[in-house]
C-alpha cells in the first residue's frame, strides 16, 4: 500500500487544497497515541501536537477543538472554559469524539472536523518549523508546517491555551 493510500481521500483533498506541503507517515494503530508514537518512532513531543475536543458541561452543548504540543497540557479549566464562556467544561469522551468528528482518539486531525467547531491552536504550535498531527485515523500521522493554520477556516491562534508540563 502506498503511503498516500492510508490517508482518507477527503483529508488528502483538503490538505492539497490548503497548498502546504505535507508528509504522510504510516503508524501502527496500536502505537498511535502520541506519547507511545513519539517514543516508538523517535519523534520529540515538542514536535508533535494533539487535537483535543472539549465539550461544555452546562447550558447548550458546545464543542471546541484545541491543538496543543504534546509537551504541554491544555489549560481546559481556565483558558478554554473562559474563552467558551461557560461554567464547566470537560474533555470529550472517546465516544463523543468519534460521534462528533468521525475519528478515533489518537488519529484526530484538525483538517476534518465539522465546520461549526472552532479550532483553537496554541501559539507554541505555530512557532515550530513543523509538527506531527493525527492523520484522520490511527494508521498514519501528518508532518506539516504549522503555517497551515493561517489557511484553515474557523481557526484562532491563542497564547496560553496550553501550559508547560515541567
Amino acid at each position: 500500500m502506498a503511503t498516500l493510500d492510508i490517508l482518507e481521500p477527503q483529508l488528502r483533498s483538503q490538505l492539497d487544497a490548503l497548498g502546504i506541503g505535507y508528509e504522510v507517515l504510516p503508524c501502527d494503530p496500536q502505537l498511535a497515541d502520541t506519547a507511545v508514537f513519539c517514543e516508538h518512532y523517535g519523534y520529540s513531543p515538542v514536535d508533535s501536537a494533539n487535537t483535543i475536543l472539549v465539550a461544555s458541561k452546562s447550558g447548550e452543548k458546545r464543542y471546541v477543538a484545541c491543538v496543543v504540543l504534546a509537551s504541554t497540557r491544555l489549560d481546559v479549566n481556565h483558558t478554554v472554559r473562559k474563552r467558551m464562556g461557560v461554567r464547566r467544561v470537560s474533555f470529550a469522551s472517546a465516544e463523543e469524539t468519534r460521534s462528533i468528528s468521525g475519528m478515533e482518539i489518537g488519529g484526530v486531525t484538525p483538517f476534518m472536523l465539522p465546520s461549526d467547531i472552532p479550532l483553537w491552536v496554541d501559539s507554541r504550535v505555530v512557532s515550530r518549523p513543523w509538527v506531527m498531527l493525527g492523520g484522520g485515523n490511527r494508521s498514519c500521522k501528518i508532518k506539516i508546517a504549522p503555517v497551515v493554520f493561517a489557511r484553515t477556516a474557523n481557526t484562532e491562534t491563542i497564547d496560553g491555551l496550553a501550559m508547560a508540563t515541567d
